[in-house]
């Protein structure tokens, strides 16, 4: 697909993987959307590119709806959507306090917040987006849209403390072929990509001896991926006609340890 003149959404936009991926899309000519909590980085970014920013929570189907109707007023119906919000948080499913000895468990509301976001939120933004893809004529090569959903190898090397992560991100990737076969007849593609360690701005608060120990467990390349190494397998994946039901590690031959 050759994104110049296309309209474009990109969910959890306005920094780390989808503000590089915002803008990979910008440079080609797409006409982007931003969908994103934070107002004030999501507007300088949308600025930059000469975007457009809505605030939207994707655990809500009113602000999602807004978010489209907003970014579509805009650039038109999107041909593109790729969602890159997400949260995570760490806790074992239920463990003993060393030093008191009281025992406690993961929250339910807690893993729930992760799933919402992740994981249904991810869904929420697919179906209303591939539902208006559904409007759109199909291009000379037959294709009405592209949807690209970011993961994690916690998927498949979930660590301790990990439930809630792990699973929302494992629900993303089992639900990329069954999306894929869905929308294969009306000339959508649906991929995924499975993040290793990254360098985003989570990452920017951990220690720098952390960062290079994380950086140095990478067989090859040794370092954190970097944003433009997400946005340029995410503008394959829209770009190649090919490309399609597939989910895709990017870490550089890491696997997680337990912890």
């Amino acid at each position: 697909m050759d994104v110049n003149g296309q309209a474009a959404v990109v969910t959890g936009g306005a920094s780390g993987l989808g503000a590089a991926t915002a803008q990979a899309l910008a440079a080609a000519g797409a006409k982007v959307a931003i969908f994103d909590l934070n107002a004030d980085k999501g507007e300088a970014l949308a600025a930059e590119i000469g975007g457009v920013f809505c605030e939207v929570d994707v655990r809500s189907d009113e602000s999602v709806e807004a978010g489209f109707a907003k970014a579509r007023a805009a650039n038109g119906q999107e041909r593109v959507l790729v969602n890159c919000a997400g949260v995570g948080n760490a806790m074992k499913t239920a463990a003993r306090d060393k030093a008191t000895g009281e025992i406690r468990h993961f929250p339910a509301q807690a893993f729930e917040w992760v799933i919402q976001i992740n994981l249904i939120g991810s869904f929420r933004c697919i179906a209303k987006s591939a539902a208006g893809m559904l409007t759109l004529d199909p291009m000379a090569d037959g294709s009405r849209g592209a949807i690209v959903n970011t993961a994690s190898v916690a998927a498949e090397d979930g660590q301790i403390g990990q439930a809630a992560y792990a699973a929302s991100k494992g629900g993303i990737v089992g639900m990329t072929l069954p999306i894929a076969r869905d929308l294969a007849g009306e000339g959508i593609r649906v991929n995924t990509i499975l993040p290793g360690i990254f360098d985003t701005p989570l990452m920017n608060a951990a220690p720098p001896n952390v960062k290079e120990a994380l950086a140095a467990s990478v067989p090859f390349p040794k370092r954190l991926g970097h944003p433009v190494d997400f946005a340029g397998l995410a503008m394959e994946m829209i770009r190649n006609p090919y490309f399609n039901g597939e989910d895709v590690r990017l870490d550089g031959a890491i696997r997680m340890g337990m912890r």
